[in-house]
């Protein structure tokens, strides 16, 4: 206290042209504006000094009514250098300084009063050879009163709503959560304004630790989220809005069970300092609303009628499917998908597809069941019927209603959220009761190469409901190696219930025919036989009832027993073999026999 103002580093000429540079002090340039009741930091450093690394600094406040006096406020070489008026305070730690390392050093009051207003002046003893250059900088620091206000704006978030406060709001999965903030400032000086949006999981205690930066609008005006929300901002399925000069709006679309929790907001004042730095100099936070997002696993329920139903085959069947629970409607948000699965008596697992409406309410078959009279409906606003217009024998089994919950993400994209199946549901059909035989044999029973093998199968019915009607086709086992394949049998050809002939492939290639020759009476013709038409032969006839919606069931199946097929050579065939076998040798031998005496008579002439 009481030296001359420093004029800035002091260079002195030496006569070697070595130039040597004087003691430094650096505080930040004023003034400094800061706010009553928050916390202020002020750096100072030394440089250029000799002696010790380790250099001691004190601190001065000179109030702005008496400029000339100069009360000690803390050092860091004398624990008692503290006045009156600071003693308490740093006491307290509430004012202190904090050692950054050997040169520098930064004062810091936790909790700023109007009073702290005026210069602070940080002082280092000399340690130098010679006293040279500045000992001290002074900063000049003017507190501002508290205008910041933060508060949930009116209306309140929307969603079903507790009237408590802060309220208590619950959003479904899938829907959007949107919440609004009242931040605004009356401080006279040139401020940002930074708004956040935050979450804290259920009942923890809210600081800085546990609360999650969902997104916020930077005092440059950028927005930006907290990591886990990241994806989700540049998705546009999080958003962040101002609405007017004072009120901030943030809306999650695509409410997931983990974004439940306490929200807050927290608007904080930033300042430019004279340096060209920003510098926070308010902060404030409100609790928005408790966020409880009900998942739509924990609400989907699926339920199906009338009970175990037993029909007979031909008759229709008609199934109920209820969705139930608190589910947000079909439409932006949200979407459904119903279907059925049916398993065979016994056996496990939920089944295969027999009929669903997809999110878009378009209806689609299962495999297997492609051409048949089966309609899927939704008749009322969560009630879905599966009909099928004629069951059949292998109708039979255990049905279930399988629903599918999806909630919209971004871009329109479904992301499946939640599904339920229902309890089993038994059906019965009655069997038809038909028993089929079949015999089948080779007319002739030898059958020779080049002629028409002729196979005959008699079918006998026993049962079946009027109007049955009989198909029959021939199948073929081809041996390998002198044994028959182990493949699956060939279909050579057979006609439909409908009479349609179907032909398939012969093993020799040639032609083949295939025709109902009596109401119960197939006949199989290999016309040309050939070695490769070798093989055995079976029929197998089935039983097909035609129902009310013109589609056809098969009743019943059997399959005859073998019929051998084996291509005989002509006794001819046998003779004319060796016969063409000794004319050709007795050519070749001829043939041998003239040349030898032509070559050994010319040989005879050419030594005469």
């Amino acid at each position: 206290p009481g030296i001359p103002e420093p004029l800035g580093p002091l260079v002195l000429p030496f006569p070697t042209g070595v130039q040597c540079l004087a003691r430094e002090v650096l505080v930040p340039k004023g003034p400094l504006y800061r706010v009553a009741g928050t916390a202020v930091s002020i750096s100072c450093n030394v440089s250029s000094y000799d002696g010790p690394a380790q250099q001691d600094f004190e601190w001065f406040f000179y109030r702005p009514e008496v400029p000339e006096a100069a009360l000690g406020i803390v050092s860091t070489k004398d624990p008692r250098f503290s006045y009156a008026v600071f003693g308490p305070r740093v006491a307290a730690g509430e004012v202190q300084v904090q050692r950054l390392q050997g040169d520098a050093v930064v004062l810091r009051i936790a909790r700023l009063q109007a009073q702290d207003a005026g210069i602070y002046e940080c002082y280092t003893p000399s340690t130098d050879v010679r006293y040279l250059g500045s000992y001290s900088g002074k900063v000049e620091l003017r507190v501002l009163p508290d205008a910041l206000q933060v508060s949930a704006a009116p209306p309140g978030p929307r969603g079903r709503q507790a009237p408590i406060s802060p309220p208590r709001l619950t959003v479904h999965e899938g829907q959007e959560l949107a919440l609004g903030c009242l931040a605004r400032t009356s401080t006279q000086k040139h401020t940002h304004l930074a708004v956040s949006f935050g979450r804290a999981v259920p009942e923890a205690p809210v600081g800085r630790a546990t609360l999650q930066e969902v997104v916020g609008l930077r005092p440059d005006l950028a927005v930006e989220a907290g990591a886990p929300y990241a994806q989700r901002l540049a998705t546009g399925e999080l958003r962040l809005a101002k609405e007017g000069a004072e009120q901030y709006r943030m809306v999650l679309g695509g409410a997931q069970a983990e974004d439940a929790g306490t929200y807050h907001c927290t608007a904080a004042e930033w300042i430019q300092d004279p340096d060209g730095s920003w510098a926070q100099i308010a902060e404030k936070r409100a609790v928005l609303a408790h966020v409880d997002v009900q998942t739509l696993s924990s609400q989907l329920a699926v339920a199906v009628g009338p009970g175990e139903r037993r029909i007979g085959p031909g008759e229709p069947l008609e199934l109920l499917c209820n969705v139930s629970g608190a589910l947000p409607p079909p439409g932006r948000h949200a979407a459904y998908s119903v279907g059925w699965e049916m398993a065979p008596a016994g056996a496990p697992g939920p089944g295969r597809l027999v009929a669903q409406l997809d999110t878009e309410g378009v209806g689609s078959l299962g495999p297997g069941y492609e051409g048949r009279h089966i309609a899927m409906e939704k008749v009322a606003s969560r009630t879905y019927r599966l009909r099928l217009e004629a069951a059949r024998p292998g109708d039979a089994g255990t049905y279930r209603c399988l629903a599918k919950a999806y909630v919209r993400g971004s871009g329109a994209r479904l992301r499946e959220a939640a599904s339920a199946r229902s309890r089993p549901l038994p059906v019965h059909v009655r069997e038809e009761g038909v028993v089929l035989e079949a015999v089948a044999w080779l007319a002739g029973g030898t059958v020779y190469r080049g002629e028409t093998a002729s196979l005959l199968c008699n079918i006998s019915v026993r049962g079946g409901p009027p109007g049955l009607r009989l198909a029959a086709s021939w199948w073929v086992e081809r041996p390998e190696a002198g044994e028959l394949s182990s493949g699956p049998a060939q279909l050579v050809g057979g006609v439909g219930q409908d009479g349609v002939a179907e032909l398939g492939v012969r093993p020799g290639g040639g032609p083949i025919s295939v025709e109902l020759v009596g109401p119960q009476s197939h006949r199989l013709r290999l016309h040309g036989l050939g070695p490769e038409d070798e093989g055995v032969y079976h029929c197998a006839p089935s039983a097909w009832v035609q129902h009310a919606d013109y589609s056809w069931y098969q009743a019943g199946s059997a399959r005859s027993g073998p019929v051998t097929v084996y291509p005989y050579t002509h006794a001819l065939d046998t003779l004319f073999v060796p016969l063409l076998v000794g004319a050709g040798v007795a050519l070749v031998t001829g043939a041998t026999v003239l040349g030898t005496i032509t070559c050994c008579f010319m040989k005879r002439l050419r030594k005469r």
